[in-house]
Parts: C-alpha cells; sequence; structure tokens
C-alpha cells in the first residue's frame, strides 16, 4: 500500500497550480479556527470568488459543518472538496465556473 502525502502537501501543489491556471488570480487558505468548517482556500480571479477544501484522498474524514460550508457556498458561487482523485475534474469544472 502508497502512503498518501500529507494534505498540506497537496494543498502547497495546488495552490501553485491554481495561480498557473487562474492568471492574476489571489489564492488565500481561509482560518477554520475562526469558523469551523470553513473551507481552506479562497480563490479570487477578476470578477469572480471560489472556495476550495482540500482532502489528502476523496473518501478522507470530513470535519463538522464542512458539508455545510461547502454548500453554501456553492450556493452563493462556486465550493467544492478536492483531493488528488478528483484535481482534474474539479479545476475544469472552477475554470467552465470562472471563464463562462
Amino acid at each position: 500500500m502508497t502512503e498518501k502525502k500529507p494534505e498540506r502537501y497537496f494543498q502547497a501543489e495546488l495552490i501553485k497550480e491554481l495561480k498557473s491556471r487562474f492568471s492574476g488570480c489571489m489564492v488565500m487558505k481561509l482560518d477554520s479556527s475562526y469558523i469551523q468548517g470553513i473551507p481552506d482556500l479562497l480563490i479570487l480571479y477578476k470578477d469572480k470568488w471560489a472556495t476550495l477544501e482540500c482532502k489528502k484522498y476523496s473518501g478522507a474524514k470530513k470535519r463538522p459543518n464542512q458539508d455545510y460550508y461547502v454548500g453554501r457556498m456553492n450556493e452563493m458561487s462556486f465550493s467544492r472538496f478536492i483531493s488528488p482523485d478528483n484535481k482534474e475534474a474539479v479545476l475544469n469544472e472552477l475554470q467552465q465556473a470562472f471563464e463562462p
């Protein structure tokens, strides 16, 4: 069995990819100690925004309130759980949301 990288490594690589894919975007880490369950990342791009909750794999345990905040923010704009397993699909959806 191969060991999965810690979530922070996936998140760091994801931030680099977001900045490359969406030139000029701003990516900010959100503070879950301020609002428990808030997604990890806020992406500001042109006149749009999105949040992403990073997981090290698709079946990783969710913290309390994460489903609520990802769902609520998705109703407002765009929000997803993202992991190495679904990264390309989520980034493609995000690109469609950012550039209709």
